[in-house]
């Protein structure tokens, strides 16, 4: 140290026979020489005096090295009289004059003194560094401890607090571990590496202690924990779950160059092992102790950009569901539902090769991502699905003789190697899984492309959303399709039956069959039938006073969901009373199927209708197995002939013969037959040769907009149908008595108007 240079000179010039000054430390440490070093024989004298000193008081030491080097020791004392350093003064070897300790204290006491208090002044300074970086250490901990970062971000930050709390504790590495979420987590210092093998040897031991414990353990030297060599100084803390019990540990490592640990740093580490706890229960569901849903998807992302699926890497997903869990919990109580969920999370865990990840979605249902092929991931599901067969009543507390058993559905898709979609991948899981259940449950399903009842399924999946948004951002459409009388001598009320159409976020206008099975599926019916029934009555309200004497009929579907619904009665109802509308436009058609399934409320739900006014229609009738039971019981006033009956009337006996018997009997029963489907002349004219009273189909009219139907209800209400004389296939279409008076519409000469009449009542 240059700053201690004229402390030697001016000790020189005090003793000119002094050879050298050199400064120890209280320990015996060489803390500074004139000459750059100390002898090794002087430093060695010194350290052996020191360590056997007890310190008598005495202002110092005298020596004499290899017999013939004196040196002088003088010591340099704090203000509580304790040693703080050493002073060594050199004599020149072969001087005659070799002074008496006391004579050389003496010339050199004023110097000491300076020496002194400089050293004790830079003490004291260093002491405060210390402390100030302590205490801005410390501060960057509790801030570490404390933040407060996104649950979905759970993985990273974890690894981000591991090495934070590392490089600011002055350790090497730390670990973070948690059996019951089956998260063991190592992150090195900034700049080092970790020592895997230490905590491989020693995590029992750690967590052991944590449990007997339950508070921060220190472990400076060897021995300190039996049985065990170490080689690192360690602090150990525990995690605890939500219940306050020890369920892991957070260990730190630090060189055994390092300071030892301190209270202070298991007070610290403390806050940063509860901030650990909080960031696992955040990331991993505590019942399964798999990841939590959103921290799966983060983890799935950054997986898949690292590692993007490819031929000879590709990865899946695995979709399972439990079986009949709604069963287990309602016959053994919910807590054996609970064990046994966990217990699934516990065996999914046990099985994930390195790079998989798995989440609890809700419920009973789990993800898989496997980094892996298709085969082996089903390899991977049908192991788990046999020990799943497997389990015992006895080991989730239920009786054995209640006949407890527990099964899973399992569901696998590809992830594309080209899009890395794994939604669509998760998607196509959970159609695989859904049509598992289907096929029997306790099984495990591959999506494959040629598989119809899982690709419905997909499509289903895929459309859910865009249904739901559709009817948030109005882009639902309503159509209507004219049902004409075939026998104009019975019958001259033209009906309108409302057909749904959904236009897609491309402007594309998709068809029922395209969407009303995925809403059929995923229980949005009713949230439909709400939609049409409502935007129906908007539409018509406006020309209620032309309908108030029916000159047409207006056949709106309803759903087995909606009928199934406790309040879709009275919302029906009460919408068509504040409606202003004569209740006689409308006739709700309801399937077969739908009615048998809610007989005691559809049957309710009609004879409250009726009451009013409005009419039933039985859709698809004859498919059903009970038809004929029903039709006595159920208050309905027309037949809809199932469609496929209808199309194969001129090339299969059987359904024609089927066709006039429903005629005859509806006849019979004072009920309106509608034959469906009529999509040539040749079917038109045979149905209605059969006795059928109304025709449907393309051969009739297509569905047009409902608005452009509502916008020739005037012209339609002034149109008569009859029949001409010596014409049996085909009727006339005459004005009334009171015709239309064209000239009131101010038609341009390209107005489509009467263009646009359906063709059965267009006039010229």
């Amino acid at each position: 140290m240059s700053e201690l240079e004229p402390y030697a000179r001016l000790i020189g010039s005090l003793l000119p026979r002094a050879e050298g000054v050199c400064l120890f430390n209280a320990d015996g440490q060489l803390h500074w020489s004139c000459q750059g070093s100390a002898a090794p024989e002087l430093s060695q004298a010194v350290s052996l005096l020191l360590g056997a000193s007890t310190d008598s008081g005495e202002v110092g030491e005298r020596l004499l090295l290899n017999g013939q080097w004196p040196v002088y020791l003088l010591w340099i004392r704090s203000d509580a009289g304790g040693r703080v350093a050493v002073l060594a003064i050199t004599w020149r070897v072969g001087e005659a004059e070799q002074p008496t300790l006391a004579s050389v204290h003496e010339r050199v006491k004023p110097a000491l003194e300076i020496l002194r208090r400089e050293l004790l002044a830079r003490e004291r300074v260093e002491s405060l560094r210390s402390s100030i970086r302590d205490r801005d250490r410390d501060l960057d901990v509790l801030m570490l401890a404390t933040a407060t970062p996104e649950d979905n971000e759970g993985g990273d930050v974890l690894k981000g607090l591991l090495q934070q709390a590392s490089t600011r504790l002055l350790c090497e590495f730390s670990a973070l571990i948690v059996p019951e979420r089956n998260l063991v987590m190592i992150s090195a210092a900034e700049g080092r590496k970790a020592d895997t093998s230490v905590v491989t040897r020693i995590h029992r031991q750690l967590l052991s202690l944590a449990q007997l414990r339950g508070e921060p353990i220190i472990l400076n030297r060897d021995g300190e924990l039996p049985g065990m060599l170490l080689s690192w100084r360690v602090l150990s803390c525990p995690v605890r779950n939500r219940s306050g019990r020890p369920c892991g540990i957070l260990a730190m490592f630090r060189d055994l160059s390092q300071p030892e640990f301190r209270e202070r740093d298991a007070q610290l580490a403390d806050r940063l092992a509860q901030r650990a706890a909080v960031i696992v229960e955040a990331s991993f569901d505590s019942l399964s102790g798999l990841l939590t849903r959103p921290n799966f998807e983060q983890r799935v992302r950054a997986a898949l950009a690292a590692r993007p699926p490819r031929r000879d890497a590709p990865w899946s997903a695995v979709y399972l569901d439990t079986d009949r869990m709604h069963i287990i919990n309602d016959n053994y109580g919910m807590h054996v539902g609970d064990r046994l969920i966990g217990k699934l999370g516990e065996m999914i865990r046990s099985r994930l090769v390195p790079g998989a990840l798995a989440a609890r979605l809700s419920g009973d249902r789990f993800v898989i991502l496997l980094p892996s092929s298709a085969e082996d991931a089903m390899a991977f599901a049908e192991s788990l699905r046999q020990s799943v067969a497997m389990l015992l009543p006895a080991q989730f507390g239920a009786d054995a003789d209640a006949g407890f058993s527990a099964s899973v559905s399992v569901g696998v898709a590809a992830i594309d190697e080209g899009s890395m979609d794994f939604p669509h991948a998760l998607a196509a899981a959970e159609a695989a899984c859904k049509a598992a259940k289907d096929r029997g449950r306790n099984r495990v399903e591959a999506c494959q492309p040629g598989d119809t009842s899982i690709v419905k399924r997909y499509e289903d999946m895929n459309l859910v959303p865009g249904l739901r948004a559709a009817i948030v951002e109005g882009r639902l459409r309503l159509e209507s399709q004219l049902i004409v009388p075939l026998d104009v001598s019975q019958h001259t009320i033209p009906y309108f039956e409302l057909l749904l159409r959904m236009v897609d976020e491309n402007g594309q206008t998709l068809s029922p069959g395209r969407f009303l099975s995925a809403a059929v599926r995923y229980q949005l019916m009713p949230e439909v039938d709400r939609w049409v029934v409502q935007t129906a009555v908007e539409q018509l309200r406006p020309f209620a006073r032309l309908l108030a004497d029916r000159p047409a009929m207006f056949t709106i579907n309803l759903s087995g969901q909606s009928l199934g619904e406790a309040d879709f009665p009275d919302f029906l109802v009460g919408l068509i009373k504040d409606s202003g509308l004569n209740p006689k436009i409308f006739c709700f058609e309801i399937t077969e199927t739908a009615a048998i399934a809610n007989l005691p409320r559809a049957e309710a739900l009609m004879r409250r209708l009726r009451a009013m006014g409005c009419s039933f229609a039985l859709d698809d009738f004859g498919t059903g197995l009970s038809s004929l039971a029903y039709l006595r019981s159920l208050p309905v006033d027309i037949l809809k002939i199932d469609g496929s009956f209808v199309r194969d009337i001129l090339k299969d006996p059987r359904a024609e013969s089927l066709v006039q018997t429903i005629a005859h009997l509806s006849r019979s029963m004072n009920l309106i037959t509608v034959a469906e489907y009529v999509e040539t002349d040749e079917i038109r004219l045979r149905v209605a040769a059969l006795g059928v009273d109304y025709g449907q189909g393309f051969a009739i009219a297509p569905p047009v907009p409902l608005a452009e139907t509502i916008a020739s209800l005037e012209m339609i209400s002034s149109v008569r149908v009859v029949p001409v004389a010596g014409k049996s296939e085909e009727p006339e279409i005459v004005l009334s008595d009171d015709p239309i008076d064209f000239d009131d519409f101010d038609l341009g000469p390209n107005d489509d108007t009467l263009e646009r009449l359906p063709p059965i009542l267009r006039v010229g």
